[in-house]
């Protein structure tokens, strides 16, 4: 059981029971994807939360008024850092920098929650919509506003939305390029839940808390299934399932499951 934490360099990771919380730390830039180490920082994280058996829950949050504001527009103006050189070096430079995110976040093993407590706008929304829970702050926005500065979601982004909200939804505000409050975004199906800036983290913690509790192994095998299951018919899905409950059956945390279970029964 890994419980050493990885270091990181833009972010803060923290590991309580049995849930792994990791802040975005560069307020200074409202959490830009880009210009920081943040990518290199969650793709960190994710290795290590799928070697470690003593995470069930990974929550992702940003310090500071934002959540992430995506692509550093200074970067882009310049023409500088990630945004530097010509179709070939731009290219190479996103699959092997951004495009790692939405890559190693869709195989995280565990319930990933996004507790947005601010805007989270261009690559900053596509990172809310690879978790696959978004609890979010009233203080929070959403926009994927990519072509409002001509360009595309590069980092995966239209991927994300049309399978969250559905492709008509999806698309007109990914060719709108506008942005959105909480309350909005719950009413579209992005978020999950709105709560008031100062209660955010606290719900966050409290549904953590109750998927943390499950069995680990089968909550891992869980997740896998609700991914695969989006991908595959329906008779193969089943082979599946039937492979994995025949695991799920023989492993001590079933029993001990069950047998919590009858005693509870028990008692009423």
């Amino acid at each position: 059981m890994s419980m050493t934490l990885p270091a990181l360099t833009d972010a803060r990771l923290t590991l309580e029971g049995r849930v792994a919380t990791l802040t975005l730390d560069r307020h200074d830039v409202r959490n830009a994807l880009t210009g920081t180490a943040l990518v290199d920082d969650i793709v960190t994280t994710t290795e290590w939360v799928n070697a470690s058996d003593a995470v069930s829950v990974l929550v992702i949050t940003g310090a500071g008024s934002a959540f992430s504001a995506g692509g550093n527009v200074k970067d882009m103006a310049g023409r500088g850092g990630d945004f530097a050189g010509d179709v070939a070096e731009v290219a190479a430079r996103y699959r092997r920098g951004i495009q790692r995110m939405p890559l190693a976040l869709q195989g995280v093993e565990v319930p990933i929650i996004a507790a947005v407590n601010g805007p989270a706008i261009g690559a900053g929304f596509d990172l809310a919509n690879m978790a696959d829970l978004r609890i979010a702050s009233r203080a929070a926005k959403f926009g994927e506003t990519f072509l409002n500065l001509g360009i595309i979601p590069g980092d995966g982004g239209a991927w994300f939305l049309q399978r969250l909200i559905g492709y008509q939804r999806a698309f007109e505000l990914t060719l709108s390029g506008r942005v959105i409050g909480a309350e909005q975004a719950k009413a579209y199906g992005i978020v999950l839940e709105v709560c008031d800036p100062e209660t955010l983290m606290a719900r966050v913690a409290e549904m953590a808390s109750q998927m943390a509790a499950q069995p680990p192994k089968a909550t891992r095998l869980t997740k896998r299934l609700m991914k695969m299951g989006r991908r595959m018919e329906l008779p193969d899905f089943l082979d599946l399932c039937a492979t994995f409950q025949g695991m799920c059956h023989n492993e001590p945390e079933h029993l001990e499951a069950v047998n919590a279970m009858l005693e509870k029964m028990d008692r009423k």
